[in-house]
């Protein structure tokens, strides 16, 4: 995933108090060698669920993490601070649902749409987004065929999609509250459909960022 400029922070979101949970590492902005130099989002999410120190802990959807990785390195430090503790509940948020990926994209493209409402290619990469989760919403998750279809399309049109939305929300002036926004309910619908799942996919199922 990209990195995206800092801009000129808002104040704070006022849903989450602000603070990490106690024991983790700093908040900073991108990848840290180290807990010893802090840590982003989804850094501490590894730690808290026990895995190796990564940005791409087993337990969270490749599609949410590339999403909190932008957020967590794109808000000023106050919003970082108060996002922090959606660390645990990233820890286990991988739906197996195939049409998690573009519904969770389409969201964040719906939301570029409402800053560049004109904008043709939003509209087609919305459309897009909305095509693929209507064709995967009955599909069965597992085997290989569609573990590979997903992952190429992650990889390709899908991560592309994310990025141009995001680069449009990370201009807005109110860009760390509409991002905070945006990730607190991401994270909120993933937590649903790992509920609805009842697992969380195998290692052999999972792709990598």
């Amino acid at each position: 995933m990209i990195a995206f400029p800092p801009h000129t922070p808002g104040p704070p979101p006022r849903e989450t108090p602000a603070g990490p949970p106690d024991g983790l590492p700093a908040p900073g902005r991108f990848a840290h060698l180290h807990p010893d130099d802090g840590a982003c989002l989804m850094e501490a999410t590894a730690l808290l669920a026990g895995d190796r120190f990564t940005d791409s802990p087993a337990g969270t959807h490749p599609a949410l993490a590339a999403l909190a990785r932008v957020v967590n390195d794109s808000v000023g430090d106050a919003t970082r601070h108060a996002l922090w503790p959606l660390a645990a509940e990233l820890a286990d948020a991988r739906p197996a649902d195939r049409a998690y990926a573009p519904r969770l994209v389409g969201t964040v493209v719906d939301e570029a749409r409402v800053l560049r409402p004109a904008s043709r290619r939003l509209a087609r990469r919305g459309r897009a987004c909305r095509r693929r989760g209507e064709r995967l919403a009955h599909v069965r998750a597992g085997g290989l065929p569609g573990r590979v279809a997903d992952l190429l399309w992650w990889r390709g049109p899908g991560r592309r999609h994310l990025e141009h939305a995001l680069r449009v929300l990370c201009a807005a002036p109110d860009a760390d509250q509409r991002l905070a926004h945006l990730l607190r309910k991401a994270v909120a619908e993933a937590r649903d459909g790992v509920a609805l799942d009842g697992r969380i996919p195998p290692a052999e199922e999972r792709c990598n960022r």
